[in-house]
């Protein structure tokens, strides 16, 4: 991996190419991040750096958090996120990175907490058919089903049943990134992206490109 950088989701929009084709965007506010902290192979035993992102108040961090900023001689960031690179000798601490660091036409992979659903049944999780929705079926219309046979006497592991839906961690890769507007920090990247407004994503060099 050549760059990486820390961002905000900011919401989705269309844009129309040379030929007048629409593409769906997502706009991240990628940056400006600080980095708060860099690896080597001689101290760590590979190659990084940690950026921060977003100010951040004294009350928000922990007295470790606080210690980390200053040592670095940065500001106070409320999220932190290690990138490792290749190369790390032009980038220093306190360095800014910022969204012109990818361009058009880059391949990027995106990282993203995806939305909370909360408890969920099987059909909402995983896409179960419901029984039929006549007289007679009784109260089970959406309802697992069976749960296994009688031999051997209990239920496999990875059975898809109820239970907590999204809160997850999910990359997308190989995505575009269309445009990027530097003045505002902004990556317009084609197609969806984990997540809800506002949430923290991280952008980073393809691994398929």
């Amino acid at each position: 991996m050549k760059k990486g950088i820390i961002g905000k989701k900011i919401g989705m929009t269309q844009i129309f190419d040379e030929i007048g084709n629409v593409i769906p965007v997502t706009v991240i506010q990628a940056g400006p991040c600080v980095v708060a902290q860099k690896k080597t192979v001689e101290t760590d035993g590979y190659n990084a750096i940690q950026l921060g992102f977003s100010d951040a108040k004294e009350k928000h961090l922990t007295k470790a958090d606080k210690g980390h900023f200053e040592k670095a001689g940065v500001a106070l960031k409320r999220h932190l996120k290690e990138f490792r690179l290749d190369d790390i000798s032009a980038i220093n601490v306190g360095d800014v990175i910022t969204a012109d660091t990818f361009a058009a036409g880059d391949k990027v992979d995106v990282t993203g907490m995806t939305k909370g659903r909360g408890y969920s049944g099987v059909i909402k999780r995983w896409n179960h058919h419901h029984l039929r929705m006549t007289h007679g079926t009784g109260p089970i219309h959406r309802q697992p089903g069976s749960m296994g046979v009688i031999d051997p006497a209990r239920i496999f592991k990875n059975k898809k049943m109820a239970g907590q839906y999204g809160n997850e961690q999910v990359t997308v890769l190989n995505l575009k990134v269309v445009k990027i507007d530097s003045e505002k920090n902004l990556i317009a990247i084609k197609g969806a992206i984990p997540g809800a407004k506002d949430g923290i994503v991280f952008i980073r060099d393809s691994v398929k490109a």
